[in-house]
């Protein structure tokens, strides 16, 4: 009977330890009227039936991360919210009203941006501070790598694109980038930050401060860029997707759909693309890219994995 007992403790644990394991590796879709999608695979997405008690907001949803355990999502008019385990949501209190554009999570620091130079920083993602950016520009990306972030946006009043770095996420330095289109995503891989947006824009720096302009090939607009599986890779409108192995060279992509583009994420070997109209794309390679069925016909504009 004792046996029998222990056997039974024994594999509810590992059931719930697996169960936990698989419930903290998954994508987390976010998207117009507070819309958002869960998927352990990319393939198969569910959401919920919109519960304002449950999410905190039915707003619109503009991009999404994971850190520290946490994922923070921020949308239109300020909003913040935050869950711990991609289920129940929470909206904080951001103080301002401003829309919010992009989210990252880096130095034990999540950073917001928004319109009109608005930065917000967070350890936990629950309690926010706003900081002085230096700008009265819209932020729209945002991301950490080599001890820096770095923020793009849109042209300052000399009609040079916005962008700036931080250390901590607190003081932040103007930097100048040489181009007059405005930037959407940036990331940072292979000791190499690459920055995309309008027109086929795109920029690499090896220290965020100084930017070199490369050819993309394109003259679409260019949403995000992420740099996983050894590769960095772009989205954008018109369904483009590029692949590049250093941030320099890029080659073009076929995603089968001429939707545009918002956001990509990596994991468990998956790329996953989401876009106009629910589109949401997925590939093993970055090469070779298939439709899936979101369920939703709301605008998607960006997507996390959590590891």
């Amino acid at each position: 009977g004792l046996f029998i007992l222990l056997a039974s403790l024994i594999s509810c644990a590992k059931k719930e330890s697996e169960s936990n394991t698989s419930s903290t590796s998954i994508f987390k879709a976010v998207g117009y009227s507070g819309t958002i999608l869960s998927s352990p695979d990319g393939i198969t997405w569910t959401s919920s039936t919109w519960d304002s008690q449950n999410y905190g907001t039915s707003k619109n949803l503009s991009g999404i991360t994971y850190g520290n355990s946490t994922y923070v999502a921020v949308g239109w008019y300020s909003t913040i919210i935050s869950s711990s385990d991609g289920n129940t949501w929470t909206e904080r209190n951001s103080g301002k009203s401003w829309d919010l554009s992009g989210v990252t999570y880096g130095n034990s620091t999540f950073v917001v941006v928004g319109w009109k130079g608005t930065i917000f920083t967070s350890s936990d993602g629950t309690t926010w501070t706003s900081r002085t950016s230096g700008t009265t520009r819209y932020l729209n990306g945002v991301a950490y790598g080599n001890g820096t972030f770095v923020v793009v946006g849109s042209l300052d009043t000399l009609g040079n694109v916005t962008i700036l770095t931080s250390s901590d996420g607190s003081s932040w330095d103007n930097r100048s980038s040489g181009t007059s289109d405005w930037l959407s995503g940036v990331t940072y891989g292979k000791t190499t930050y690459v920055a995309v947006g309008q027109s086929g824009r795109i920029l690499t720096s090896p220290d965020g401060i100084t930017w070199t302009e490369q050819i993309s090939g394109t003259s679409n607009n260019l949403a995000e860029v992420v740099y996983e599986n050894g590769s960095f890779l772009v989205v954008g409108h018109s369904g483009t997707i590029l692949t590049s192995p250093d941030g320099i060279t890029w080659t073009a992509r076929s995603s089968g759909t001429l939707k545009n583009l918002n956001g990509v994420a990596y994991g468990n070997s998956i790329y996953v693309a989401v876009g106009y109209s629910g589109t949401i794309l997925t590939s093993p390679d970055g090469i070779t890219w298939t439709e899936r069925d979101s369920g939703k016909s709301n605008y998607l504009s960006g997507v996390t994995f959590s590891r």
